[in-house]
């Protein structure tokens, strides 16, 4: 029988707490959980008011892993649900409002990933995200260099980005955005992944196809589209060992010389909290969006 745990008066019964989930670290879900419960107050911000798609590998990343985005059987009436607009008709989605909700997520065992809009209004964009993609033999290092143009080109246009691994192989550019459509943030983007190219030819690329990504970094702006999402900011990913798509500071995107410079794991990420704080928290400050030009 699943242990229950009280968090903020309710009740989760939480499963396989011995279970193994990364076998090349031998993480199991016990620090799974512990680690969401630890980096609660940097994560929950993120989330807040976000309809979640859950990437969900219950078996660890060897094992089935599937995306959830309606609400999943057997959630609890007191977790938050919101009605979503969808191309195919509206749809139910989870909102993670808070901890008890998070530690029944967690206890899924998922990736967290998130629009760029908030439930007060689908399709009015509040973030804009550039996902660098590397291609082999590229790696996060080219990535870091695309995300340093990238960087001074929203600068001048009057937009603060900030970095963040995805977990993976690459990198996340994110700044905060007001008064755009996802459209219109898509539409912008999209132009900046174009210049991109033409600035570094033979090391960006800004079409999806994948003949042409040897050796490049895909700048993939379609993630702002109003029905896509990205990995949450400090998610754990399903990669063989407990990675998490972990904010970065700009001397360290400048600095990286090695892809394993840039490989965070949910060990370092509370020590990293306790010295930065949340590198992300000026996107949750509407004083930091600016205006697309």
């Amino acid at each position: 029988m699943a242990p229950i745990t009280e968090v903020e008066g309710r009740r989760l019964a939480l499963s396989n707490l011995e279970k193994v989930l990364y076998p090349a670290t031998g993480f199991t879900k016990a620090e799974v959980l512990h680690y969401y419960a630890t980096v609660a107050d940097v994560l929950l911000p993120h989330l807040r008011d976000r309809p979640v798609s859950f990437l969900r590998y219950p078996d660890g990343p060897d094992g089935q892993v599937f995306f959830t985005k309606n609400v999943p059987p057997g959630t609890p009436e007191w977790v938050t649900t919101a009605e979503v607009p969808r191309s195919e008709g509206p749809a139910r989605m989870v909102l993670v409002q808070d901890l008890p909700s998070l530690m029944w997520a967690a206890n899924l065992v998922t990736e967290f990933h998130t629009h760029q809009w908030l439930i007060g209004g689908p399709g009015q964009a509040d973030r804009i995200v550039f996902d660098l993609d590397p291609g082999a033999p590229a790696t996060i290092v080219h990535c870091c260099e695309v995300a340093v143009w990238l960087r001074e080109r929203l600068a001048a246009d009057g937009i603060e980005a900030y970095a963040k691994t995805s977990g993976s192989k690459g990198l996340h550019l994110l700044a905060a955005v007001r008064g755009a459509s996802s459209d219109q943030v898509s539409e912008y983007a999209k132009r900046l992944a174009v210049e991109a190219e033409k600035a570094m030819p033979r090391l960006v690329l800004h079409r999806m196809t994948r003949s042409l990504r040897p050796g490049k970094v895909f700048v993939d702006w379609s993630q702002n589209a109003a029905r896509k999402t990205t990995a949450t900011p400090y998610t754990l990913r399903a990669r063989p060992e407990p990675t998490v798509s972990a904010p970065v500071t700009w001397e360290e995107v400048e600095d990286c010389r090695s892809p394993e410079g840039l490989v965070l794991g949910a060990p370092d990420i509370g020590p990293r909290v306790q010295d930065y704080g949340d590198l992300l928290a000026p996107l949750l400050d509407p004083a930091h969006a600016g205006p697309l030009p």
